[in-house]
């Protein structure tokens, strides 16, 4: 059962091992953002998909692989999970006292059906590129529901058009075709806190810079870790 509204609302924007985290009052107004680790800078922020793919004889060319066996790559896993897993316990704690109000709520991408255990993740060549973040968000999801918040799991396919819906503005793919005049409408799925840019001339005239940038959060990634 979702909780009643009168409390402040998470969105988690999650990219590696990291997450941006936007908390919103019930009328709408911004109450915090932040940008949050959740694993020790020491560990690797995608075993599964580097080291998990090495012990199975993946990307072994690639600058930095190394040999090592499956039950080694399993236990790296099961080393960041347990980091992240405290890492967005202390995150969630930090973020609940620093905001006014009650938090009741949390919402982020959903998660795609993975197999059961992490050496068949590994192993299975779709799922190892999807595990790690999957990884993060359960962290995140478990961490929420022992402070007794709801999740809410959402389609990132529809997160737009429906925020657009509920706030009766456009979403980004008409706003950007009835800029350029195009008969069809344009498509791209937004990255998460990504920049689109318009320049706006004095006379009104705008003009399209960028679609979807996404440079400053790899810039960030690398010097988080």
């Amino acid at each position: 059962m979702q909780p009643k509204s009168a409390a402040a609302t998470v969105g988690v924007a999650e990219h590696s091992n990291s997450a941006v985290l936007v908390t919103v009052a019930p009328d709408g107004e911004l109450l915090d953002r932040r940008r949050i680790n959740l694993t020790d800078r020491k560990l690797p922020t995608h075993p599964h998909h580097h080291e998990g793919s090495w012990a199975v004889g993946r990307y072994l060319n690639v600058p930095g692989a190394r040999v090592l066996s499956l039950a080694e790559a399993v236990a790296l896993v099961e080393r960041v999970g347990v980091s992240a897993a405290c890492g967005a316990r202390e995150s969630l704690e930090a973020l609940a006292a620093a905001v006014p109000i009650p938090i009741a709520r949390i919402a982020m991408r959903a998660c795609p059906t993975l197999p059961p255990t992490i050496a068949e993740r590994i192993a299975d060549n779709r799922a190892q590129t999807v595990a790690d973040s999957v990884m993060y968000r359960q962290a995140l999801a478990a961490a929420a529901e022992a402070r007794g918040w709801f999740v809410y799991w959402y389609d990132r396919e529809r997160a737009f058009r429906d925020a657009a819906a509920v706030l009766g503005r456009e979403e980004i793919n008409a706003f950007l075709s009835a800029m350029l005049g195009l008969d069809d409408l344009m498509f791209f799925v937004p990255e998460y806190t990504s920049v689109s840019r318009v320049r706006a001339s004095r006379n009104g005239t705008r003009s399209l810079v960028s679609i979807n940038e996404t440079g400053h959060l790899r810039f960030a990634n690398r010097e988080a870790h």
